[in-house]
């Protein structure tokens, strides 16, 4: 089958797409630090975009264009920019770069493959990159490894090749600004994939106790190597994965034994199957400090809990000031009695798509009014279990604007939380626990919402069913 395509600048529109103009403001200043090929580059660039000619696309939006497994052609006159966050200056990145949408708050970043070594020479941290896209590819360079890339060609079926010297030359251009790359301070529990390619930074972070004395890189790893990365999060810890290189320059450095931040490239590993976080240099690793310790769970009490006992088995679910809202669909959250194994003959709030009929379910159950004035800190606590949730999805969110009228829970600003939610994978006995996730940024009367999403689709991919339980809100006693 043949995996390339080519996309239309007008199909582009037609799908929804949204590009931008060069510069909002009609300013475009040429750098003169450059060289003279550079410079008229750039100056290209703004003259074109002037005469209409050409047009910027987000990084998002470019992001948006990668269908898994194949790779495309790009054919209008399109390009784009952005801060590049990623080094191989110390070896741990090869042959590739990274570039994210702004300098401070990103919300986007792409890969650069390219046969270019030694890049951050010239595209170095917090450069501002501009990249004319036409007759270039978008692609993933393992075939579905999930991360989008521009290459310069199709190396394989379905794999994206790299960027020649000369289509390098030819395409990527440095501005003459390098900006401070401000890390996104995020904690181990929110990195996504919609994180791959940003400088982000964790904090309350070290290394597990177990691994003090250990060096980056095993001395006997021919490639890479996984080090456990621990923080501290509520009542327990949060972990991720340091992935290092076996031909970074620092690898058999000692990891730090003491606490305090890391801060790194957000990636994946070779086959895309785990996130992972990616040095530029060791001196990111600031772990000088004390060692975090998770809070008691002994030391807070509940002062809001809803295990769904005294709820009638009804449909759709309500009393006790909860409320459930259809937002599409038929079908809505109710009250059943467990039959699995690790939650026996206990009520619980179900909400499944299978057999609705309805090709989109959405649906919200909403806790009652909770206030987080009368205290300083706060945790909420619930456990879920799935039967075969079938890539449906539940989202945690909290509003503190909600006035409590169903009528109006779309137009509320809802803000998504942290929590741990079952996954597809898990047997659906089991029930997981959401972790501590901590409420004390936020003040005045908040809502707590279950969100569904999902539908009874022809393949019957999306129409699984979630179940909550043991609701808590815990304060210090």
């Amino acid at each position: 089958m043949k995996t390339t395509k080519f996309i239309i600048l007008l199909l582009a529109f037609v799908a929804g797409i949204s590009f931008t103009s060069c510069v909002e403001d009609g300013k475009f200043e040429v750098p003169n630090a450059l060289g003279t090929e550079e410079n008229a580059a750039i100056a290209k660039i703004q003259a074109e975009v002037t005469a209409g000619t050409l047009t910027e696309i987000s990084i998002a939006n470019l992001k948006g264009l990668l269908v898994s497994g194949q790779v495309t052609q790009i054919t209008s006159d399109i390009y784009v920019k952005g801060y590049v966050t990623s080094s191989d200056q110390t070896g741990n990145f090869f042959k590739e770069f990274f570039i994210q949408d702004a300098p401070s708050n990103p919300t986007a970043a792409i890969k650069i493959v390219t046969e270019f070594v030694d890049s951050y020479n010239k595209f170095n941290i917090g450069r501002e990159v501009y990249i004319r896209l036409k007759d270039l590819y978008i692609g993933e360079v393992r075939t579905g490894d999930g991360v989008t890339a521009i290459g310069g060609g199709e190396f394989s079926a379905g794999r994206l090749g790299t960027l020649t010297i000369n289509q390098t030359t030819a395409h990527v251009f440095r501005n003459a600004n390098t900006e401070e790359i401000i890390p996104l301070v995020v904690k181990f529990s929110q990195i996504s994939n919609s994180h791959v390619g940003l400088f982000v930074m964790v904090e309350n972070a070290q290394f597990p106790s177990s691994l003090v004395g250990k060096t980056y890189v095993d001395a006997t790893a021919d490639f890479d190597t996984q080090r456990l990365l621990e923080s501290c999060d509520g009542f327990g810890y949060t972990n991720f994965i340091l992935e290092t290189s076996a031909f970074a320059e620092f690898k058999f450095s000692v990891l730090p034994a003491g606490g305090g931040s890391i801060a790194a490239v957000v990636s994946k590993t070779f086959n895309g199957s785990d996130l992972v976080l990616a040095l530029n240099k060791p001196t990111d690793v600031v772990m000088d400090g004390a060692r975090c310790t998770p809070l008691d769970a002994n030391d807070f009490e509940p002062v809001f809990e809803e295990d769904f006992e005294a709820m009638t088995s009804t449909n759709p679910l309500g009393g006790n000031g909860w409320i459930t809202f259809t937002e599409i669909g038929r079908f809505n959250w109710r009250v059943l009695t467990s039959t699995d194994s690790g939650n026996p003959n206990s009520k619980i709030a179900s909400m499944g798509a299978f057999r609705s009929g309805d090709a989109s379910n959405i649906s919200w159950m909403i806790s009652p009014g909770i206030n987080l004035d009368a205290q300083d800190l706060e945790f909420l606590n619930f456990r879920t279990s799935n039967s075969f949730s079938d890539n449906s999805e539940l989202e945690v969110l909290i509003s503190t604007n909600w006035d409590g009228n169903s009528a109006t829970v779309k137009t509320a600003t809802w803000q998504k939380l942290p929590a741990n939610i079952v996954s597809d994978s898990e047997n659906y006995q089991n029930w997981v626990d959401s972790g501590a996730i901590d409420l004390s940024g936020f003040s005045g009367t908040a809502h707590i919402a279950f969100k569904y999403i999902g539908g009874d689709d022809a393949a019957d991919t999306i129409d699984g069913t979630y179940e909550v339980d043991n609701f808590k809100i815990l304060v210090r006693k």
